[in-house]
């Protein structure tokens, strides 16, 4: 173990006089290509131990750290700075000693273990300060007599720096098998010394020449006569020198406004609105005639171009009257249509006058929808007229529907006597408020 020490110790002076060249910092702080020769031990009886007993017990009993348990060996490196706080380090090593290969009797002479292994150390500081920790982890491979392995490494450090140009490596690993029939887990330290293999030239700083004269500016807004347009009127550099333009002539200049090249309003940023419905021509899908925002600038449409606008229109797909709320008019009596007094039975007349009403919603409207509402006159209790005028209009329903109208078409309501169209203190009156209507829709 003494000859390897002395070995080590003798490459020293040659790696430190490596990096003696450069003593000033430089201004960056990633690390350069390095060189480095690292003394190393392994620990393969701790780390079974550490397994077996606990990290704890062997802590206790403080023979890990025992020199005479541990295998020397030599190693070198190549190092780079991936980024400033983050460090590639490649090493290649040897060691004479009777690895303990898992499941197999232990050798009896020492043979070299050759080890290689991929690092990531990840600097709690940069380059920049004299000491900087740093953690560990990469993937290793070995070979030993024969038998082919692989490991994951993973550890703490410690670098020293010497001006950038020279470090030193104090590092302890601990190594994990991945091939676990070839490969023990043991405990590596390293002892090290690397420098820069590769220096960069301090760039050359001439001193500038003398400022020339300062061209004119007549109008001082920054910007040169032979530059300027306009050299007589301040203005801006995106302008060559001349003001903010209005190329439309509206008052609002170009910077503001969004329809630059037509004439426009203020309120809507400079973008015109020619049917003068308030909404601009750009969002407007009838520029040229006013309209409603709800339409996109156009007027209510009449779908079915019955003169009646789509929201007035009960049947706005099927061409109707204006007194019909756009729906069409049914030829049709409803006036016919009675009852039996007191009762809800259809008469004779009234069924006659029904399938006219079916005939029209089965052949020519097969669209449009009825609403049934039965009225009574004043005569009797308000309650038994709902009741009455409720059945009867139901009544009208179901001979509908027995004559092939779908029922989904019709409704019905009641209203009693609370909505008369005539005098109730007059037989007249009362005949003409015993009714039932009829009301189309879509």
């Amino acid at each position: 173990m003494k000859k390897f020490i002395l070995g080590f110790l003798a490459l020293c002076p040659v790696l430190f006089s490596m990096g003696q060249d450069v003593l000033l910092p430089k201004p960056s702080y990633k690390k350069n290509h390095t060189l480095g020769v690292h003394f190393t031990l392994h620990d393969f009886q701790t780390a079974a131990e550490i397994k077996q007993n606990g990290l704890s017990e062997v802590l206790e009993a403080g023979q890990w750290y025992k020199t005479g348990r541990m295998n020397p060996g030599l190693a070198v490196s190549y190092s780079k700075g991936l980024t400033e706080n983050i460090d590639f380090m490649g090493r290649l090593g040897g060691s004479l000693l009777k690895y303990p290969i898992p499941n197999k009797p232990t050798a009896i002479n020492d043979k070299l273990l050759l080890e290689a292994d991929a690092n990531i150390n990840v600097k709690l500081l940069s380059d920049r300060y004299w000491v900087s920790p740093f953690i560990s982890a990469g993937f290793g491979a070995s070979v030993w007599n024969g038998y082919f392995g692989a490991y994951i490494p993973t550890g703490l450090g410690l670098q020293v720096n010497f001006f950038q140009e020279t470090f030193l490596f104090v590092q302890a690993q601990y190594r994990v098998p991945v091939t676990s029939g070839t490969t023990a887990r043991h405990l590596f330290y390293s002892f090290g010394i690397a420098g820069n293999i590769g220096k960069k030239k301090e760039p050359v700083v001439l001193a500038p020449p003398p400022p020339p004269p300062p061209p004119a500016d007549t109008d001082n807004d920054g910007i040169i006569d032979s530059l300027d347009a306009c050299p007589t009127v301040p203005g801006l550099a995106k302008y060559k020198g001349c003001p903010i333009p209005d190329t439309d002539k509206d008052g609002i200049n170009d910077e503001e406004d969004k329809c630059p090249t037509v004439p426009g309003l203020a309120k809507f940023q400079g973008c015109p609105d020619r049917d003068g419905d308030g909404i601009q021509d750009s969002e407007d899908k009838c520029p040229d005639v006013a309209g409603l925002a709800r339409y996109q600038g156009c007027p209510i449409p009449d779908t079915d171009n019955d003169g009646v606008n789509d929201e007035e229109d009960k049947c706005p797909t099927i061409p109707g009257v204006a007194e019909n709320f756009g729906c069409p008019k049914i030829d049709f009596n409803a006036s016919a249509v009675q009852f039996v007094t007191g009762s809800c039975n259809l008469t004779t007349g009234a069924k006659t006058e029904l399938n006219k009403l079916v005939k029209i919603l089965n052949e020519t409207y097969p669209d449009i929808k009825i609403a049934i509402e039965g009225h009574t006159d004043a005569t009797g209790k308000p309650d038994k007229n709902q009741t009455l005028s409720e059945c009867r209009a139901n009544a009208v329903k179901t001979y509908l529907v027995s004559k092939k109208v779908a029922g989904e078409r019709l409704s019905t309501s009641g209203f009693g006597q609370d909505k008369p169209i005539a005098d109730n203190t007059t037989k007249e009156g009362k005949a003409k408020n015993r009714r039932v209507e009829f009301k189309v829709s879509q």
